[in-house]
């Protein structure tokens, strides 16, 4: 009953997740719809019983305020992978680097933070990649909250990647 289940806007915009316990009151109060089960499982009571669910839709569209991501360290971890943007590494202790440094007029923003090893940051030192000669595996983008859905997650189900547009 602890299992993770997605929860669509009545038009199938991914909002949120949530656990299967109130994924279940929910249908049962006919406030949202069954999209997806997990095939072969069921919740039972004395009375009833219902598919196990994986993604429900609302039966009613909830406006929902733009979803603004704060900018941290985790976050910027979470984005990046936990994996160095230069040389791609994940074992390594991890730092922040500035894109452009903050010595050139560069700024705190999600696209102008990435994860760098301690070894590729101070390669970098206080130049541009071009003038350090240091491609980045991906270009920083202020990531969605789409994005942190999946990785709030973990393990995702694999019905639930059209929905987060993950094909």
């Amino acid at each position: 009953m602890n299992a993770k289940v997605l929860i669509l806007n009545q038009n199938y915009e991914p909002m949120s997740v949530i656990n299967v316990k109130k994924a279940i009151v929910l249908l049962y109060l006919g406030k949202a719809e069954l999209i997806e089960a997990h095939e072969g499982r069921e919740v039972r009571s004395v009375s009833m019983s219902m598919p196990f669910p994986s993604i429900v839709r609302l039966a009613f569209y909830v406006r929902v305020p733009f979803k603004k991501i704060i900018l941290s360290r985790k976050n910027i971890l979470r984005r990046d992978g936990h994996r160095c943007q230069y040389c791609g590494r994940a074992d390594l202790t991890l730092t922040l680097d500035h894109v452009v440094p903050l010595s050139r007029g560069g700024e705190d923003s999600w696209e102008n933070l990435v994860c760098a090893c301690v070894r590729c940051n101070n390669k970098k030192g206080d130049r541009t990649p071009d003038e350090a000669a240091m491609a980045m595996h991906r270009r920083p983008i202020r990531p969605n909250h789409v994005t942190f859905i999946s990785h709030f997650v973990g393990r995702m189900d694999e019905r639930w990647k059209p929905y987060l547009f993950l094909h």
